[in-house]
């Protein structure tokens, strides 16, 4: 049975718990997570799949964010660069250490507007960042940064030395300034690793996808199972809205009306694009276009990522990366890397999705706060949390400071830390090459070539991964990235509920452009006898999924 389906069934049987969480992005998760491990009753509602809104638009970086510095948000970027060390610790199967790089145009460009902008957060005409300026936010990003020394200091560069590293980089530059951050390999999976990690930890810790939120009661909350159409009361002794860009409209569904939000739409483009790939020498290129946007370029899974853009969204319409964004990036990395040609045709996959920013009226929106608050409502009966804000970076550290809220309403002691805590398959993940080579002769005897596949998608946890598949028959799909004992994990263990959640958030093949017709069919005839599905069924799956690839990542599969 699936997992979705089992965890329903308990929810809707017991009726109540003592927190009741709404929204399954990854700081509704972290909070689910931290609450289990203190042991508290918590069931996490989600309308869609679990990361599938903003937390699955991010630009794939945990990162301590040098530009808040000018913001004046110098708590935020401690918080971020303490968790982004901490995350390589916890979560060194998804997270990495990411070399970054910025090119650099002029000496004292923006040295004179630099106060105003950290004064008004008003970003007027923009004006590029210097070499002087860009020294100065580096070397203060250092003093929070360096981790006792693990991370290297920042360098500078000038033009020859510049160009003799990057020998595809713009001639015009002047200096390059090179910095370590930490890219984030599938966040989808890190963010089911938090969510596995709570379920696992306490029995009266459940989580629901596709089960939404509909109305408030007298004491609790109405949800609908959009799988059935069934609704049911859920009793809780606090809810917490966790829905991110969506919080207002949670809100407005219980029956308060609240103007929290106002995100802003970020977007991005895969590339397969060899001679672009190799441009980067695996690193990160952070560049500021001369609008004043922030823009990267960096190397992931055998592609190049490209974002983002930073427009005034609004949460009622769904979020798309429109052409003029493509042309955007395009003339971005024509500026960088002007002797590399980039079309259309190299676009393998693209994404859009709102931060969960808060309201931020005439504030340009690159200035907009990146922290997180929690507001308290109590003048319903059940006392309703609201979070503003957040970001995948601090996750960890906004889930505990909600749980501690959370704790002091119900009055209850924290007895459980994350911040030592390893995530998922982070748990005791080979580091080095030697001890990887006999980490997977132990663990994954007989998986052979997909043995570092398995390890990259689970971390640890691959090693239950590899004992279910081996127990039964197993048949490769998608050219062997994935396999049929292997979805039946996914069914059971990873609350698989739609052919879409396996291919865009339980494998990559999406993302890199490998989920061609043939895998969509293979994928769809596996997890049809798994699911229960009819022909009738899982036609309308692949129907379903082959709409939201092209409507919503701009891929066009010829049919199958």
């Amino acid at each position: 049975m699936s997992a979705t389906r089992s965890d329903v069934r308990t929810v809707r049987e017991n009726g109540r718990t003592s927190v009741l969480i709404i929204g399954g992005g990854i700081n509704g998760i972290s909070t689910f997570r931290d609450l289990a491990l203190q042991g508290i009753d918590v069931v996490l509602v989600e309308r869609g799949d679990f990361a599938s809104g903003a937390s699955s638009a991010s630009s794939h970086m945990v990162h301590g964010g040098i530009r808040y510095l000018e913001n004046g948000e110098f708590r935020l970027v401690k918080e971020s660069v303490e968790e982004r060390n901490r995350l390589l610790r916890l979560a060194p199967h998804f997270v990495k250490p990411l070399e970054t790089t910025i090119p650099i145009y002029s000496t004292f460009s923006g040295v004179m507007s630099a106060p105003l902008r950290f004064l008004t957060h008003r970003s007027g005409k923009p004006k590029e960042r210097g070499a002087a300026l860009i020294k100065v936010g580096l070397t203060i990003y250092d003093t929070f940064s360096r981790d006792g020394g693990s991370v290297p200091r920042h360098s500078f560069r000038r033009r020859s030395r510049a160009l003799a590293d990057l020998p595809a980089l713009d001639a015009n530059v002047k200096y390059t300034a090179t910095y370590f951050d930490a890219s984030m390999h599938d966040p989808e999976r890190l963010a089911l690793d938090v969510l596995l990690d709570g379920v696992r930890a306490h029995d009266g810790a459940h989580a629901l996808n596709y089960v939404e939120a509909v109305g408030r009661t007298a004491t609790g909350v109405e949800v609908a199972d959009r799988e059935t159409g069934e609704t049911f009361e859920i009793a809780a002794d606090v809810v917490v809205n966790a829905s991110g860009p969506w919080t207002d409209l949670t809100n407005e569904a219980l029956g308060k009306g609240t103007r929290f939000m106002g995100g802003t739409k970020g977007s991005h483009v895969v590339l397969d694009h060899p001679e672009l790939l190799a441009a980067t020498k695996g690193r990160e290129i952070f560049f500021e276009h001369d609008d004043g946007r922030i823009v990267l370029i960096y190397p992931l899974k055998g592609r190049v990522l490209v974002g983002t853009t930073d427009i005034d969204a609004d949460p009622r319409e769904p979020a798309r990366c429109t052409e003029e964004e493509i042309d955007y990036f395009f003339d971005l990395i024509h500026h960088v890397f002007p002797q590399i040609a980039v079309d259309r045709s190299q676009i393998v996959y693209r994404f859009s999705g709102i931060r969960p920013l808060p309201r931020h009226e005439d504030t340009a929106p690159g200035f907009v706060s990146r922290d997180y608050r929690v507001e308290v409502d109590r003048s319903g009966g059940v006392p309703l949390l609201s979070l503003v804000g957040g970001k995948w970076t601090t996750f960890r550290a906004l889930g505990e400071s909600l749980a501690d809220r959370v704790l002091e309403i119900l009055g209850r002691p924290r007895t459980t830390s994350t911040a030592d805590l390893p995530i998922g398959g982070g748990k005791g993940f080979p580091r080095e090459d030697a001890q990887r080579a006999e980490w997977i002769r132990r663990n994954l005897a007989g998986a052979g070539d997909r043995a570092e596949t398995l390890l990259a998608r689970y971390g640890t946890r691959a090693a239950d991964v590899w004992s279910h598949i081996a127990d039964d028959d197993d048949q490769p799909l998608a050219d062997g990235d994935v396999s049929t004992r292997e979805l039946a994990w996914m069914v059971e263990n990873e609350y698989v509920v739609h052919l879409v959640d396996v291919i865009l958030r339980r494998t990559s093949l999406a993302f890199t452009g490998d989920a061609d017709a043939s895998a969509i069919d293979e994928i769809a005839d596996a997890l049809a006898p798994l699911l229960g599905w009819d022909a009738e069924r899982r036609d309308d799956e692949v129907r379903a999924f082959r709409a939201e690839l092209a409507d919503a990542h701009g891929v066009e599969l010829a049919a199958s």
